[in-house]
């Protein structure tokens, strides 16, 4: 009896995170980057519960998304400042031997410096690499990504792996990359998972809207 009595409590306890995962995922990709900051600042504890429930979603992939952006570091040279835009855990940092400056809004390690992912603490042009793995969050997309141009040095590379059924139009998207001062070197859409994309600095943003930088929100159904 006490057996079927802890089993009920755990399949309610995973109910109950699964519908909080739900609720600030959905609050991460509806609202801004200062509104995740204010999320996660009034409640730290909110951000080890998502993290928790991304990771039960990721490890449902063949792959993850943070080891590919690994293999690409690795064939690189060691010397190269990185930029991890939403680096969650670390685990990019961990794994290669370069320089590496985490941003996220909860520090899950200590190597994590914690900011508004449109407004980092570095000078302008101080990294040879930023990455956005599955970090693309916020309806200030344009905003976030400027940021990342004003942290690279020219030519520079940007790494984005985003979840594949995010892009509505990828071909709108690039064509969008190029306003924010970006050109497109490389882009891996075999997985139905996630898509990788390289991108080149080519010169500061130019002003004004980018059609067609658009992502559709990661909205994850009840199981």
């Amino acid at each position: 009896r006490s057996g079927r009595s802890a089993a009920l409590r755990a399949r309610m306890e995973e109910r109950l995170l699964g519908a909080r995962f739900r609720y600030l995922n959905q609050q991460l990709y509806t609202g801004s980057s200062r509104d995740a900051a204010r999320l996660f600042r009034d409640d730290p504890a909110a951000f080890h519960l998502y993290h928790r429930g991304f990771e039960r979603q990721v490890r449902r992939w063949p792959e993850r998304p943070v080891q590919r952006i690994v293999r690409y570091l690795r064939r690189r040279p060691a010397s190269l400042v990185v930029a991890d835009f939403g680096c969650g855990d670390c685990t990019l940092a961990a794994s290669i031997k370069n320089q590496v400056h985490c941003f996220d809004l909860v520090p899950l390690s200590p190597r994590v410096t914690v900011c508004d992912m449109a407004k980092v603490p570095l000078a302008a042009e101080a990294v040879d690499v930023a990455v956005f793995c599955l970090a693309l969050m916020g309806t200030n997309l344009q905003e976030i990504l400027g940021e990342a141009n004003r942290v690279l040095k020219l030519g520079g590379t940007l790494l984005v792996a985003e979840v594949a059924s995010r892009f509505e139009d990828t071909r709108a998207f690039l064509r969008a990359m190029t306003q924010l001062g970006f050109k497109t070197v490389s882009k891996d859409l075999s997985s139905s998972y996630f898509y990788v994309l390289e991108f080149a600095k080519t010169g500061p943003a130019r002003p004004g809207p980018a059609p067609g930088l658009r992502l559709r929100p990661c909205l994850y159904k009840r199981r």
